[in-house]
């Protein structure tokens, strides 16, 4: 396979992906702060560490409100994590394969572009957001279940589930990291009554909500919900999964050493480690080393696949 295709497939997948994790978070967060006092609510901040553009943000707004902070994360075109600018990248990522990808995942991803870009004012205001990222959630799993079914299982079909894997297992990671964090302050005061909702939120930024009670089979709680979102072999959005899908993607494609090394370092890693042994400052460098593995991962998966041979 040419290395651009498999970059573009990769990236298309990746910036789908990006859009639908955005907009559930901004979904999650806007009934989660319906559910907290005000006192303790964590506010829209959160959101913006969570994606990694806050010192973006702050260059470009002043105000950390809600109106600012939705506008930046699902419209501002010098964010490239916004869900606007994402699904235009992953329109132009398609457009360049269009003879690789079916018919009706060109025109679905094009459509879905389209319809978020011409309905934008809606998607900003307060009463029609909602729908608005309703529509991209659910255009982004219609095009996953489109992918599955109709498009063939072979090299770059691969390419395409290593980018949406990578990109989950960053997310979940950068959830946990930061949510765990709202809930440091007066542990002992009137907040730690409400860190189940909080752990709640959690599980719903990531679709996991049902499926940790079906798995779990205990009240919402710190330690099994970290358990799950970080060792889970079921759950496709758990780090553990997601780490286990690109290793056999990378499999069937063709062995390179050097990236399978760092899939079984992060998986070990994760197999391992005593979730009830982390406090928050252990869990904090905890992810913060699984980030940086990641970052790693995904050099290695481009030197190995994405970049030319040099002669």
């Amino acid at each position: 396979m040419l290395s651009r295709v498999a970059e573009n497939i990769y990236w298309m997948a990746r910036h789908i992906e990006r859009a639908e994790n955005t907009a559930r978070l901004i979904k999650v967060n806007t009934f989660l702060l319906l559910d907290l006092p005000k006192r303790i609510a964590p506010g829209w901040v959160p959101l913006l560490i969570i994606t990694g553009a806050e010192e973006l943000f702050h260059k470009r707004y002043k105000d950390t409100g809600e109106r600012q902070v939705t506008k930046f994360l699902i419209a501002d075109s010098d964010n490239p994590g916004a869900i606007l600018p994402s699904l235009l990248a992953a329109r132009e990522n398609c457009r360049t394969i269009r003879d690789i990808v079916p018919r009706e995942v060109w025109e679905l991803i094009n459509e879905l572009y389209l319809q978020s870009r011409d309905n934008l004012n809606q998607g900003l205001t307060k009463n029609g957001r909602h729908s608005y990222l309703n529509r991209v959630i659910t255009s982004s799993q219609t095009l996953a279940g489109l992918l599955a079914g109709t498009m063939n299982h072979d090299v770059d079909y691969h390419f395409m589930c290593i980018g949406r894997s990578l990109e989950r297992a960053d997310m979940t990671s950068r959830i946990i990291d930061v949510r765990s964090a709202d809930m440091l302050p007066d542990q002992t005061g009137e907040s730690k009554a409400y860190d189940n909702i909080q752990w709640m939120g959690i599980l719903k930024s990531l679709t996991a909500y049902q499926m940790y009670r079906r798995s779990m089979q205990v009240r919402i709680h710190r330690n099994p919900v970290l358990r799950f979102l970080f060792q889970s072999q079921e759950f496709p959005r758990s780090v553990l999964h997601c780490i286990q899908e690109v290793e056999n993607r990378v499999k069937q494609i063709g062995t390179d050493r050097a990236t399978l090394q760092v899939l079984e370092h992060i998986k070990i890693n994760l197999l391992d480690v005593d979730i009830k042994n982390l406090d928050h400052a252990s869990l904090h460098t905890y992810v913060d080393n699984l980030q940086l593995d990641l970052i790693r991962l995904h050099n290695f998966l481009a030197q190995a696949y994405f970049l030319p041979v040099e002669e």
